[in-house]
């Protein structure tokens, strides 16, 4: 299974929402950062075959990052801008963008941009699986196991730990947990906060002083890979069973 990887660096959280969810429709791997920095750090230990980057993010320099990642030469990039004017697409141009995007814009000419430029990149493999030691997400089988026990999750945990172990400790909004987790459900964000205090009770050491799922003040939810190793283990072997969820 081979999947092209693309980062979205955008500064609306809705937009970058909207535009992950439609690349993952049509089978990309996506993962999501807010700002530069965030970004920057990511992709000094690897890099995505195409990065799509707002050049219009508040306060940084998006130009600074196109160049570094043109230096590197292993991601095409598709800047997203609002500034229409030929000095500035030049500028995008000559920073090392392989193509740019006015916004607002529609998602058919979106998608039409983004396949035209990853015919033009290698196809990357992905794991079929996150492993971190004794705990290991499976992304075919959709489960998950402890050290030998396969953990008892429903169809909505599973996803909500994947969408928080993919992104690597970032920190995500219970809106961006929602609508990456589950994108066509219609519900509050405030949900979320249900769904990760039972995620908690099944794989956390203790659900009130959580370090496996941790809450980022202010922002949202965390995965912290770092505590996998002090988890105990919470059932017994004779529970053991193989949980497969459609």
């Amino acid at each position: 299974m081979s999947l092209v990887h693309i980062a979205i660096v955008e500064g609306n959280s809705h937009l970058r929402s909207l535009l992950s969810w439609h690349l993952q429709k049509s089978g990309y791997a996506t993962e999501q950062y807010s700002n530069l920095q965030q970004a920057r750090n990511v992709f000094n230990r690897k890099q995505p075959a195409l990065v799509i980057l707002d050049a219009d993010i508040s306060g940084e320099d998006s130009m600074e990052l196109c160049q570094w990642l043109y230096q590197q030469r292993q991601s095409m990039i598709l800047l997203l801008s609002n500034q229409n004017e030929e000095k500035k697409i030049v500028k995008g141009l000559n920073a090392g963008a392989d193509d740019y995007l006015i916004k607002p814009f529609g998602i058919k000419e979106f998608m039409a941009r983004v396949i035209a430029l990853t015919r033009r990149v290698r196809v990357v493999s992905v794991p079929l699986s996150l492993d971190y030691g004794d705990l290991k997400i499976d992304l075919v089988q959709r489960r998950v196991k402890l050290r030998e026990h396969f953990i008892d999750l429903s169809p909505q945990e599973f996803s909500l730990l994947y969408v928080l172990a993919q992104v690597e400790g970032n920190p995500l909004s219970r809106s961006e947990l929602l609508q990456k987790a589950w994108p066509e459900a219609i519900d509050n964000p405030r949900t979320i906060d249900t769904h990760v205090l039972s995620l908690r009770k099944k794989i956390d050491i203790d659900s009130c002083q959580p370090s496996l799922i941790q809450t980022v003040r202010n922002v949202g939810y965390r995965f912290n890979s770092e505590a996998v190793q002090k988890i105990p283990l919470k059932y017994p072997r004779r529970s053991i069973t193989t949980l497969k969820f459609n």
